[in-house]
């Protein structure tokens, strides 16, 4: 990887988006603005092959969760839950509360199986990995530093005790997480965690880049990864691989687009998936905390799913000196649904394919999973008469949206639009069903979010069958 050091101006600027810490445990004011009057229909076609229903499960909560985060010119978020299944098939959800992280135990059924493990200090969910003993969580913990900011911190329970808590950041590496848009994924022997930093001393004080780090089953930090890679990095995908480099994708404001950040950190030769104006909320949301994921075939390849204004013309920044900067103009307004492929961990596959195009549409929290032997289902949720500005879109809520494709973008069901949302990581069950834990609110895009979240007391576990 290059650790050349950032321009000056290149800074992540901390007004533009409030921390996950922000409102929590709030009460629900604007509990009212949240609730959208229109109610999504089912979209079905007599000769095609249709999605199975989605089923759901209602669990009761021992705190208030508050599910809505403010983003980017405080555009409204869902608040991010993990749900994780461990080899024996039970499940796990983690939620964050204003005493801390909650992680829920649930059968394989999605029914809660005992009380809440409360990670005391935990400020965010970055990613959980579920075991049949317990689970690791990614979050942030208070720390001493100039910046007076958290650390990013990978936390190990183990029948109901923390095993261990290793700290990912700190002053001998000259770095803070105010902010995780993380992923943590596990591949049977060790942990891949990848997280925002922000320097603290060093080459890049006050700068914000992103940072890969392994860590061991027992909590001891290996060696690989990186200590400076997308700088600034607007979205983070993580897979774990049996050997060799975790598999790895970043959202690069500096360089503008979707990179392969496989192995190398990101430096000036990676891989460029898609070119997009990528200045802070112009991205679409953050990747892939609320838009997309990676998942691998059978065979080897990749997919990703974003929300993209695509490129309708992309070169070097001849202002910037480094070289190392591009200026995109984007093609839409909106943003619209694209997947990509990669032929292998470190090769994209050809173009983006796109799945909508409505120029007065708006496409907001874009995900992709598995979903059987050869197929991927993608969701989003989609925002009519939109009004667009600085990057961050305002719209009427018109549904979520689940398509199955296959392997070459190609459409194998039409759109269904549901009443599930998807607000989280999504787990795989072993009969390759795919289940995920939401808050049951139905959202309302027409303004921005100026106050505390409001709070539930349940949530909704959804499982698809294949």
């Amino acid at each position: 990887m290059t650790n050349a050091r950032p321009t000056t101006s290149h800074r992540r600027r901390h007004v533009a988006r409030k921390p996950l810490a922000a409102g929590l445990g709030a009460v629900g004011v604007l509990a009212g603005a949240w609730y959208a009057t229109a109610t999504p229909t089912t979209t079905t076609t007599a000769a095609a092959p249709q999605l199975a229903a989605v089923t759901n499960t209602t669990v009761n909560l021992a705190a208030k969760f508050p599910y809505l985060s403010a983003g980017y010119n405080n555009t409204r978020e869902w608040t991010r839950t993990a749900t994780a299944v461990a080899p024996n098939g039970t499940l796990r959800v983690a939620w964050p509360a204003s005493d801390g992280v909650h992680v829920t135990p649930l059968t394989a059924a999605g029914r809660r199986s005992g009380a809440d493990t409360v990670v005391k200090g935990a400020k965010e969910v970055g990613g959980l990995v579920a075991h049949n003993d317990g689970f690791a969580l990614l979050t942030r913990v208070s720390d001493t530093n100039k910046w007076k900011e958290t650390a990013a911190a990978l936390i190990r329970y183990k029948n109901g005790t923390q095993a261990f808590r290793t700290k990912l950041t700190g002053s001998a590496s000259h770095d803070t997480a105010p902010l995780l848009d993380g992923q943590l994924t596990w591949n049977g022997t060790k942990y891949g965690t990848y997280f925002v930093v922000h320097g603290a001393g060093g080459f890049a004080d006050g700068h914000f880049g992103d940072k890969l780090s392994y860590v061991s089953a027992k909590g001891a930090k290996l060696t690989g990864g990186w200590s400076w890679g997308c700088s600034h990095n607007e979205g983070i995908a993580l897979h774990a691989e049996t050997t060799g480099a975790f598999t790895s994708l970043c959202f690069d404001d500096w360089r503008s687009g979707l990179f392969v950040s496989t192995g190398i950190g990101a430096p000036d030769n990676a891989p460029a998936v898609q070119r997009e104006q990528c200045w802070a909320g112009y991205c679409g949301g953050t990747f892939a905390g609320r838009t997309g994921d990676l998942v691998k075939s059978s065979t080897g390849r990749y997919a990703t799913a974003f929300a993209s204004r695509g490129a309708a013309s992309a070169a070097k920044n001849p202002d910037d000196a480094s070289g190392r900067g591009w200026t995109v103009k984007p093609k839409t307004s909106t943003h619209q649904v694209a997947v990509a492929f990669l032929k292998n961990r470190n090769t994209p596959a050809g173009k983006p394919v796109y799945l909508t195009s409505a120029a007065g549409t708006e496409n907001v929290d874009v995900r992709i999973a598995p979903y059987g032997k050869d197929r991927l289902l993608v969701s989003w949720e989609s925002l009519r008469n939109a009004k667009c500005s600085s990057g961050t879109c305002t719209g009427t809520f018109t549904g979520t949206h689940l398509r199955l494709i296959d392997w070459n973008g190609a459409l194998k069901t039409p759109d269904k639009v549901v009443q599930a949302r998807i607000s989280g990581d999504v787990a795989t069950l072993k009969d390759g069903s795919l289940t995920w834990a939401y808050a049951p609110v139905t959202p309302s895009y027409a303004s921005a979010l100026t106050g505390a979240s409001p709070t539930t007391t349940t949530l909704k576990v959804a499982r698809l069958k294949p």
